[in-house]
């Protein structure tokens, strides 16, 4: 057991949580253990519940923290233009999921559970990535309609599934999901703005 550190409550659970998401790299939400967690922490199970209240909460606040985690690894550069940025929170996403296959493996699921709050949490999570497509799409000078919104929400979950395929088959090398997953989202862009909207990148992408 690791040798407790006295911490401020805010530290603790910030610990704690770090703690839930390193373990997610080798195990899914459901097979998060407490007592596990607690012995790594040096912390009594008690403790740890009294930072979450029970082990639902900690399960949702450590799928809220790898969630995040996810959005950062698809935050791009800036500078870049619109879409070697893309690509880059590409490289970002697939990086991700290698790193962190049962993790985000549990997250993508768990829209599928009975739980509201991790249902929410996911559609969250959609709603966000969705939302960094559309801004590299508005800065490339496509106009974002409501019929691309659409189509950028069904592309993410494209991305999702074929992911999630890829994690427990790796047929295709990583290249060739990234090239996937980008003329992928190209291509049904071309369906709902035109291909005039969409064709000037297209060698971007060679």
């Amino acid at each position: 057991m690791a040798q407790r550190t006295r911490l401020s409550p805010d530290l603790r659970r910030a610990q704690l949580l770090k703690l839930g998401v390193e373990l997610l790299s080798t195990r899914t939400l459901d097979e998060l253990s407490i007592d596990d967690l607690a012995a790594e922490a040096g912390i009594s199970t008690g403790l740890l519940f009294h930072y979450f209240g029970s082990k639902r909460e900690f399960h949702l606040a450590v799928a809220r923290a790898a969630a995040t985690q996810l959005l950062d690894f698809l935050a791009p550069d800036p500078a870049l233009p619109p879409v070697p940025r893309m690509r880059q929170s590409l490289i970002g996403f697939v990086d991700y999921v290698t790193q962190n296959r049962d993790a985000y493996t549990s997250l993508v699921r768990g829209a599928a559970t009975g739980d509201e709050a991790m249902r929410a949490l996911f559609e969250q999570t959609r709603t966000a990535i969705a939302e960094i497509v559309l801004h590299n799409v508005d800065d490339l000078g496509i106009e974002p309609t409501p019929k691309l919104a659409m189509t950028v929400r069904g592309w993410v979950a494209f991305a999702e599934e074929v992911t999630i395929t890829w994690l427990r088959q790796e047929e295709v090398d990583r290249d060739g999901l990234l090239e996937l997953l980008e003329r992928g989202f190209f291509q049904l862009a071309m369906v709902a703005v035109g291909v005039d909207a969409v064709a000037p990148y297209l060698p971007d992408l060679s």
